[in-house]
């Protein structure tokens, strides 16, 4: 019998319902899951739904496990069950968990269901120890994909759910991950005027303006990407450190064919450091959109539509180096640190001044967001035996 038969059979369970995070149709399904079988297992549940601050009637069910050892020191775990979109072309059905070759295939099994497999795994077995030293408290949230406004950040901020340290189990196993980078998205709308096709001279193509615009942000895109972090990028990188990025992830204008648009929607990601402040971010990137417009001539403007800062957890802390640690007696070697690419829920902690780390089964092949995502079942295993591992430590090694 596979040592991670509980992982797989939960994580199946969890792959088949759809929780793509713009639909949410699956999240009350998904949710009494986690909640059965943290009940099964004796550990303390309850429910902290973001609908009641996003109040759109859309239910967000965060679900909160406990394991109480009646300690003054509470490690926090994350992991999200929302999840993209499929798409298309899947050698396998994404919302059924299929095993092949050491690998676990559907949507989420990597990003991020499998950290919940793995956190409530190890629950599982830490209850059954008498002499614990912390408490555990996982949060299963909603929503991280776009934002986590009404996840994480809502049971936090809003609900006032506290802990001494958090580890987010959103992350890779390749590295131990001190910080994340953080995020402005932002949607510029470019006016022209619309007209017939056969008559061009009597409109202005919102394209061609909007064209002038993107051209000019090119010095912008390379201004961003001459900021490098403190800390080291991931294994797979080709730079030594997190650097900052800026992408046009979508262009949308036209209804067809023989009317030239008078209107192009521009939007775009910037990706800063992990230490870079977005109050900051924001204010350069306002200054040099306004040079920009003034230089294409375009008429142009510009809207923020998501922020939120990176963070940067010192390696020197006593928690860094007791998770450091117990890496290397989980997996047998010692794990350089690192700062994540991507954005994660560990911002919402550290903006509460929790210290957080990230490691987990996400790795960097797992084709997370894509078709044919999967996670490796030794990296389910791993990041399970990381808490339990975590789980025996004493309070100081938490909290000095």
């Amino acid at each position: 019998m596979s040592s991670i038969d509980y992982e797989i059979k939960l994580l199946s369970k969890l792959v088949e319902v759809d929780t793509v995070s713009t639909t949410k149709v699956g999240y009350d399904k998904c949710a009494s899951i986690i909640v059965d079988e943290a009940k099964k297992n004796s550990l303390d549940v309850e429910i902290l739904n973001g609908e009641k601050a996003a109040k759109d009637g859309l239910s967000r069910p965060n679900v909160i496990v406990t394991l109480d050892s009646k300690s003054d020191v509470t490690l926090l775990l994350e992991s999200h069950f929302d999840v993209v979109p499929p798409g298309e072309g899947w050698k396998c059905p994404p919302f059924k968990l299929t095993i092949e070759d050491g690998k676990a295939y559907g949507r989420g099994a990597s990003d991020n269901k499998s950290g919940i497999a793995a956190a409530l795994g190890a629950m599982r077995q830490l209850a059954k120890n008498e002499n614990l030293d912390i408490n555990i408290k996982l949060l299963a949230s909603v929503d991280e994909e776009i934002g986590g406004t009404y996840g994480i950040d809502y049971v936090v901020s809003d609900c006032g759910v506290r802990g001494d340290a958090a580890l987010v189990l959103d992350s890779g196993p390749e590295r131990l991950f001190l910080g994340a980078s953080g995020i402005i998205w932002a949607k510029i709308l470019v006016e022209g005027k619309q007209g017939h096709a056969g008559y061009p001279f009597k409109a202005k193509n919102a394209i061609d303006e909007s064209l002038r615009l993107i051209s000019e942000f090119k010095s912008y895109k390379q201004q961003v990407e001459r900021k490098n972090s403190i800390l080291k990028a991931p294994p797979d990188s080709p730079r030594d450190h997190v650097w900052g990025r800026f992408n046009v992830t979508m262009i949308k204008a036209g209804e067809t064919e023989n009317i030239i648009p008078g209107t192009c929607e521009i939007r775009f990601d910037r990706r800063l450091l992990p230490e870079e402040s977005v109050m900051e971010a924001e204010k350069e990137l306002i200054t040099f959109f306004d040079s920009a417009k003034k230089k294409s001539g375009c008429n142009a403007s510009l809207k923020i539509t998501n922020k939120f800062s990176g963070y940067l957890t010192s390696p020197d802390l006593v928690f860094v180096q007791t998770v450091s640690r117990m890496i290397e007696k989980t997996l047998g070697i010692a794990l350089p640190m690192a700062g994540e690419l991507g954005g994660n829920d560990g911002n919402f902690f550290a903006k509460h001044n929790i210290p957080v780390v990230c490691f987990g089964p996400i790795g960097t092949d797992t084709c997370y967001h894509g078709k044919d995502e999967f996670v490796h079942l030794k990296d389910l295993k791993n990041a399970r035996d990381l808490v339990v591992n975590l789980g025996k430590v004493r309070r100081e090694e938490i909290k000095p």
